[in-house]
C-alpha cells in the first residue's frame, strides 16, 4: 500500500488526476468511480483537463435504493453533475436504485463488473471504515449486494438531505471482492474525521470490521490523504 500525504483536498485532487492520466495513457479503458464530497476535487481536475474518456467505460460503486436517476440526491444525478456532463464515457453503469428485486439487480450488476474488468477503481472511506457501502462485517469476498446502512453512515450522509429522515436506509453496492479485482485501487480521504479509519486501514490488522483494511492485501493500492486524515499514522 502506497500512502501519499498532501496538504489538502485540492492538492489531493491534483495528485489523483495525475494517476488517472497515467492510467489512461497506459491504455486503461474501465474506470470504477465513487461519489460523495471526497472525490469532488478529483472530478473538477478531470473536467478542467483535456483528457478524453469517450472510448472508456465507467462503473460506479453504489446507489441508494429507492431514488430515481433524476433525483438530485441520487448518485446518477451526482455523477452527471460532477463529471459526465463535461467528460462523457462511451457507457456509464450505475446500480438501478428503483429496481425492487434486489436479487435480480445485484446479479445484473455483478455481471457488468465481471464483463468489464476495472483498470482503476476510485474509493473514499467512511468514518467506520466502509468502502462503497460495504459496512463493517461485510465479507471480503462479497459481490454486489443490497446493504442496510448503519446509523453512522446515515448521519454522515444527512448533510446532503433536508433532514436525516430523508436519507435512504438501503443501498446497492459493489462488493468488496469485486473492488479487489480492480488492477489499481486509488483511495482518497480528507479531514480529521477520517483519521481513525485511515489508521485502522493502513496500520491495523485486516479485518471485516474495518472493510477498507482489505486493501492491505491488494497488489496495487494507492492512498491519498491530507495531513489531517494522516495525523494518527505512525
Amino acid at each position: 500500500m502506497k500512502v501519499i500525504i498532501v496538504k489538502n483536498a485540492a492538492e489531493g485532487g491534483k495528485k489523483a488526476f495525475e494517476i488517472f492520466k497515467e492510467k489512461l495513457d497506459e491504455g486503461a479503458t474501465v474506470f470504477g468511480l465513487a461519489t460523495g464530497g471526497t472525490p469532488e476535487t478529483t472530478y473538477q481536475e478531470l473536467c478542467d483537463s483535456d483528457l478524453d474518456f469517450s472510448n472508456c467505460i465507467s462503473i460506479n460503486l453504489d446507489e441508494y435504493v429507492g431514488l430515481s436517476a433524476d433525483n438530485p440526491q441520487s448518485y446518477h444525478y451526482y455523477m452527471k453533475k460532477h463529471l459526465f456532463e463535461k467528460k462523457p464515457f462511451a457507457h456509464s453503469y450505475l446500480p438501478d436504485g428503483q429496481n425492487d428485486d434486489a436479487k435480480v439487480e445485484c446479479e445484473r450488476y455483478s455481471k457488468i463488473i465481471a464483463e468489464n474488468p476495472v483498470d482503476l477503481q476510485l474509493l473514499g472511506i467512511g468514518r467506520n471504515g466502509h468502502i462503497g457501502f460495504n459496512e463493517p462485517g461485510s465479507a471480503f469476498d462479497g459481490k454486489t449486494q443490497k446493504i442496510r446502512l448503519t446509523e453512522s453512515t446515515i448521519a454522515a450522509n444527512a448533510r446532503y438531505f433536508e433532514n436525516e429522515n430523508d436519507v435512504p436506509k438501503y443501498a446497492y453496492s459493489m462488493g468488496i471482492g469485486e473492488i479487489m479485482q480492480a488492477k489499481t485501487v486509488l483511495l482518497e480521504a480528507y479531514g480529521k474525521d477520517k483519521a481513525d479509519a485511515i489508521k485502522k486501514m493502513v496500520e491495523g490488522e485486516p479485518t471485516e470490521e474495518v472493510p477498507a483494511s482489505v486493501l492491505q492485501n491488494h497488489d496495487d493500492a494507492i492512498v491519498i490523504v491530507d495531513e489531517d486524515a494522516a495525523r494518527l499514522l505512525r
